[in-house]
Formats: structure tokens, C-alpha cells, sequence
């Protein structure tokens, strides 16, 4: 199984799309600051996912929601 995930941090007001076959393990890397581009964010939280069968199905899904119409999706759908 794939997830697609989106994590927020509050104290920046920022959001992070990604995707990772352990979703426990990949937030706690986030968290842990051993990612680049979301460790000056920290704490982040896990506010949405969706699984997937197979990784291109993820990959397609984490490409739509970080477009312009994913954007717009997040937006009418988890209220960001």
C-alpha cells in the first residue's frame, strides 16, 4: 500500500503534500527534522490521507493536489 498525506504546520501556516508506503514513519522523519524542505516547520500534523494499491496511483494523486485544481480541492474539501 501508498499514501498520499497532507501534513500542516500550525506555528508557520503551512501545508506539505508527500507520499510513503509507512505513514507513522514518514512523520516522525518529518518531525525529527532529518527532511530538508520541512524542517524549519516543525511540529507538523497529519490532517488528510488516502491509500493507494499501487505507487503510480499515489504518484498521479500527489501531482493532482499539488496543481492549481488540488489547491482548489484541498480548499472545498478539508477546509485549507
Amino acid at each position: 500500500m501508498f499514501y498520499v498525506y497532507v501534513l500542516y504546520s500550525q506555528q508557520a501556516c503551512r501545508y506539505y503534500i508527500g507520499m510513503t508506503a509507512d505513514l507513522e514513519a514518514r512523520l516522525k522523519t518529518h518531525n525529527s527534522g532529518s527532511v530538508k524542505s520541512t524542517k524549519a516547520f516543525i511540529p507538523w500534523k497529519m490532517i488528510h490521507f488516502e491509500k493507494f494499491s499501487t505507487r503510480l496511483e499515489a504518484r498521479k494523486r500527489e501531482k493532482y493536489l499539488k496543481s492549481a485544481a488540488g489547491r482548489r480541492w484541498r480548499k472545498r474539501n478539508l477546509g485549507m
